[in-house]
């Protein structure tokens, strides 16, 4: 690749989201690409106009306005522009107008979609703002109100992503820029004595003021500098920081209190909060490099949850979208481990089990993980290694805010990370030999899903589990015996039947008896069917023409599994905008009469599939 086309691709690199493509795809970018410039004041788009290109902003800057003229964005460097055109065949909804000199590359339209179709978090990025929201209708409105409202009521001290970075006035142009490379910055405070602002710095000032000027870089760093730049108190709101950079054309925000900087806010800062998105978090964990930080985006989990479920997200979405940043603080762990540690010495792969293994997490996880590791491992060479991975992502993960398991399934136990053969010496014990723990553990150990490293380890691993799982009708029976353990709280007369007495009194369950059962029932018919889906929903859907449950069986399973878990999701969003801890108790009496007779039918659907397994499987081991 010539240096050119090196540079493009750092440059892509640098920007979301492209940012989340993998290296070898933005690679193979730039040539894709072609390279526009325009100069200030030009149209580049209006309505309906033929749009056939992603435009991607090197320099300069646009503005967005619809056909009514109001104005709807400001763009710069790294943002892209022609989004809505390549989700309405190529037809431009609104225009778009240079504010200065701009650098454009254009990626093809078929490149687009072809990305879009490759990589979910790059689709999920770009749809957030064309198709999704060209279908939802009325949905729009809602969200753009939405967000304002978000932006109303978030405090600018909350949007301060990392700590200051500044440098003394007396400081060169070069000693500014190894700075801000160092530290990873798109701006610097420019300080003077006792932290006194005399100014600021931008990627955009290099740029336009040092090599498009060809300045010499041993210049004094005030030549090129914003001397007394506009700034904003921590209490103010978002809304406000946003409104002042749209007023003065600005990307960077320095936060002042009693005379003194304590941070800077930027543009990204506030889109993040503006559209709180589950990939946005997942490429700022893996930016990350302390357990303390990726706490903080993690923290933002409740109030992402809310998000989905207030826009009508299903509970199969939500999980799924919820486990990806369980995933993104896993794999930064290891990575982070594996930096201290160095390479290891034999293949390992990290596994997740539970329902993060299933990716069904909520706002309420913990942990249940295990290592498998190559059977080359010797516990005398390579334990020690092993043991201190273990150590530092569990560990981690606790910090983040994924406690220690209660039952201590988790990779630092050393019973949980062992090789290969060893593994399979468990699985045969528990599918050959069942007894009561053997059944606990398959609830978890059953439901594993490689998350880092050499996946290839359980790939051969899991075809001997399912294949023994499917041949051995004692174990099944067994595995019967414990779902049915799991009862639903439904009395005879088709009344609920709630806890009785302790800190839950008059509630249901609606994990353990609600979600547990049907996700057990699931994994029986996968297991005896040979099937080797994980996640519950999945696995419903592959049984649906297999010979131990009916069709409508599978069906009306799946109808009872999606409402039980987006009224267990309801319940805890309620809980997190009340400021309270979420948990799986519910109040009946917090529910309207039609979600209480659903919530019965979807008991009763349970009920009658736990009656028709015990006729198909037998009943053994209770």
């Amino acid at each position: 690749m010539s240096i050119e086309l090196e540079e493009i691709a750092e440059f892509l690199k640098q920007h979301h989201p492209f940012d989340l493509l993998p290296d070898d795809e933005i690679n193979t970018l730039p040539k894709r690409l072609t390279a526009r410039y325009f100069r200030a004041g030009t149209k580049v788009l209006s309505p309906e106009q033929q749009c056939l290109h992603l435009y991607i902003i090197r320099t300069g800057g646009t503005e967005t306005r619809d056909p009514d003229g109001l104005l709807l964005a400001r763009l710069s460097e790294g943002e892209c522009f022609g989004v809505r055109a390549m989700f309405r065949n190529g037809k431009a909804a609104n225009n778009i107008t240079t504010l200065e000199d701009s650098l454009c590359y254009l990626l093809p339209e078929k490149d687009f979609h072809d990305l879009a179709g490759k990589y979910p978090q790059f689709n999920y990025f770009f749809a957030q703002m064309g198709g999704e929201r060209l279908r939802s209708g009325m949905q729009l409105i809602e969200s753009r109100d939405d967000d304002q409202l978000k932006l109303m009521s978030v405090r600018v001290a909350d949007l301060i992503a990392r700590n200051l970075v500044s440098i003394d006035k007396s400081a060169t142009i070069l000693d500014a820029g190894k700075l801000m490379s160092k530290e990873r910055v798109s701006c610097l405070l420019i300080t003077e004595g006792d932290a006194e602002v005399v100014g600021i710095m931008t990627d955009r000032d290099l740029r336009n003021r040092v090599v498009a000027q060809g300045r010499s870089y041993d210049d004094p760093v005030t030549e090129i500098m914003t001397a007394n730049p506009i700034s904003i108190h921590p209490d103010e709101y978002a809304f406000d920081a946003l409104l002042t950079m749209t007023r003065h054309n600005v990307r960077h925000l320095p936060v002042m209190k009693d005379g003194k900087a304590v941070g800077v806010i930027t543009t990204n800062n506030l889109l993040a909060r503006q559209s709180l998105s589950a990939v946005y978090m997942a490429g700022r964990i893996g930016k990350l490099t302390d357990p303390a930080d990726m706490a903080k985006v993690i923290k933002q989990v409740p109030e992402l949850l809310s998000h989905l479920i207030e826009a009508g997200a299903t509970s199969q979405n939500a999980g799924h979208i919820v486990t990806t940043l369980s995933d993104a603080a896993t794999v930064r762990l290891l990575q982070l481990a594996e930096e201290r540690l160095g390479p290891p010495p034999v293949p390992y792969v990290w596994m997740a089990g539970g329902s993060q293994g299933r990716q069904e997490q909520t706002a309420l996880s913990d942990q249940d993980n295990c290592l498998i590791i190559d059977d080359a491992y010797d516990p005398e060479q390579h334990g020690e290694w092993f043991r201190a991975l273990a150590d530092f992502v569990c560990d981690g993960l606790n910090t983040v805010g994924y406690v220690y398991c209660p039952g201590d399934m988790m990779a630092k136990t050393d019973q949980w990370r062992q090789p290969v053969r060893v593994w399979q010496q468990y699985f045969n014990k528990w599918i050959e030999q069942p007894e009561p723990k053997s059944l606990m553990l398959c609830s978890v150990w059953f439901d594993l899903r490689p998350i880092h490293g050499t996946k290839s380890l359980f790939d051969n691993l899991h075809r001997l589990i399912v294949s023994k799982a499917r041949d051995n009708r004692i174990f099944q029976a067994y595995m019967v015996g414990n779902a049915l353990s799991h009862h639903v709280p439904l009395g005879f007369f088709k009344n609920f039947v709630m806890i009785r007495g302790g800190e839950h009194d008059s509630t249901l369950d609606l994990k353990h008896n609600g979600v547990v059962p049907i996700v057990d029932l699931a994994r029986i018919h996968a297991l005896a069917n040979g099937v080797d889906a994980v996640n519950t929903f999945e696995r419903l859907h592959a049984v649906k023409s297999l010979p131990s449950i009916s069709k409508q069986g599978a069906s009306d399973l799946l109808d009872a599994f999606e409402f039980i878990s987006i009224t267990r999701l309801k319940h805890q969003v309620r809980q997190i905008r009340r400021g309270d801890a979420p948990d799986n108790f519910l109040h009946p009496e917090s529910l309207s009469a039609f979600e209480r007779s659903h919530l019965k039918d979807a008991f009763s659907v349970i009920k009658n599939l736990q009656n028709a397994l015990e006729n198909a499987f037998g009943k053994s081991g209770t």
